[in-house]
């Protein structure tokens, strides 16, 4: 897609250096996630290393890029200016000073610095949900889109606090004389974070975002499958974590049912849209498809594990082996992909917006290596395929282990495309975005509450 977008008022543009700063501190977090994960593979690490590998990339990467792209998406797209710019800064700093605090304490456990750092992520993680959904509120009535982002808010609101209770119960013992058992708030927690907070996002970010980058319409039966989504997929994951934390199996399997049969639906769009698209092969849509296809594969092992053992910690992330179909197949393809256009277009708007017309600009698309986002999505494909494959088909470990060093390598070729982007083109390169960031607090240069971000609200 080398389409950019009209209509844009450049006077008041969103805090371009906010987004951007969680990006780059959630890449440096994925580089960090990615190589630990393949030393882990290859060896014993010391510490308590699943749990500090799951906290990087999930709150380092996943959830902070969730944070920068909220924070510039829902300006954009609901036509309101965000809350405040402070706050986007100050929460930014504390989840990731926080998440580097819990994982480098699990590592050494030093247990009793995990309540330290999990105040850290819980403060931030609030003022996240605050600051956005303080914006949000502006925007109503809701559209699809933004429903979905608001119930995820409402998820990492619940979530943040419980994982504050699991760390400190490290070194207090918060649950001993509690009615509820630390296990039940850790399936209650893990449901919440994961297919609340994360994939309430993904649902409502791709509605969008599959309907641009395909330029395709939605049809009539695709908005009756999506009328069945959007009840079934978040009441049933909350009758789920209900489910999950009172133990009670028949709920929580009535729950696991309709949040799967919600997304199973929502996968069915996707897929058709793409299948429709009239514009050329992108890196968003060919990972799109990767995500369709990951999650239709989940849903498809994961129903069985849900209905046989909802309550149980063997299917926490779904089907025991179908994990790495989640976390990378999904959640890490979509916002590789979403990030190919999201970034180049910030910096593009930077740099080149004012001198459209004036004279030759680059398009969005020419920012980037188109060379290395190819490598890049080869390697991060058969990567994710030996990953999947070796524990479904109990293959012997050296797949796993090539498929887990292929997919690193994959990931910091995109790293190193998405850095090299902004180095080259935005004003200042990695270090100016940092400053600008830690500098973009002064409150009297957003436009008003009442102004939208860019000309023209989106037909929602």
């Amino acid at each position: 897609m080398n389409q950019i977008p009209g209509g844009l008022r450049t006077d008041q543009q969103p805090p371009m250096a906010i987004p951007l700063g969680h990006f780059v501190v959630g890449l440096a977090f994925l580089v960090a996630g990615v190589v630990g994960g393949t030393v882990m593979a290859v060896t014993t690490v010391p510490g308590l290393s699943n749990a500090a590998h799951v906290h990087l990339l999930l709150i380092g990467w996943i959830a902070i890029t969730i944070m920068g792209a909220m924070t510039q998406f829902v300006p954009v797209w609901s036509g309101v200016t965000i809350h405040s710019r402070r706050l986007a800064v100050v929460h930014l700093v504390l989840v990731a000073v926080g998440v580097l605090g819990f994982a480098a304490a699990l590592l050494a456990t030093a247990l009793s610095w995990l309540p330290v750092a999990a105040t850290a992520l819980l403060i931030g993680l609030w003022l996240f949900v605050y600051n956005v959904g303080r914006t949000l509120l502006r925007a109503r009535p809701f559209d699809l889109t933004e429903r979905h982002f608001a119930f995820a808010l409402a998820c990492f609101a619940l979530a943040a606090p419980l994982g504050f209770l699991l760390a400190v119960d490290f070194t207090v013992g918060v649950f001993d004389s509690a009615v509820v058992a630390r296990g039940d708030v850790l399936l209650v927690h893990t449901t919440l974070a994961l297919f609340g907070a994360v994939l309430a996002t993904i649902v409502g970010a791709l509605a969008q975002l599959a309907t641009m980058f395909t330029q395709t319409d939605r049809t009539p039966f695709d908005d009756r499958l999506l009328g069945l989504e959007q009840p079934l997929f978040p009441a049933g994951l909350l009758v789920f974590a209900a489910g999950r934390g009172l133990g009670l199996e028949p709920l929580a399997r009535v729950g696991a049912l309709a949040l799967l049969v919600g997304l199973a639906a929502f996968t069915v769009v996707v897929a058709r849209q793409l299948a429709r698209s009239t514009v050329d092969r992108s890196p968003m849509i060919a990972r799109y498809w990767v995500v369709a296809g990951s999650l239709w594969a989940w849903i498809a092992l994961t129903v069985s594990a849900w209905w046989l053992e909802p309550l149980s910690y063997a299917t926490l992330f779904g089907h025991p082996d179908a994990a790495n179909l989640l976390l990378f197949g999904v959640f890490a393809f979509v916002v590789v992909g979403s990030l190919y256009h999201i970034v180049p277009f910030i910096v593009w708007l930077e740099r080149y917006s004012d001198r459209l017309g004036f004279e030759q600009v680059p398009m969005v698309d020419d920012l980037y290596d188109a060379r290395l986002e190819r490598a890049d999505f080869g390697l991060t494909l058969v990567g994710l395929l030996g990953m999947t494959a070796g524990p479904l088909f109990e293959l012997p470990t050296a797949v796993i282990v090539v498929g887990s060093t292929l997919a690193t390598l994959g990931f910091c070729l995109f790293v190193l495309n998405i850095l090299l982007t902004i180095h080259r083109h935005a004003s200042g390169g990695i270090s100016g975005v940092l400053r600008g960031t830690l500098g973009s607090t002064d409150e009297s240069v957003a436009a008003s509450a009442g102004d939208p971000d860019v000309g023209g609200v989106p037909d929602k």
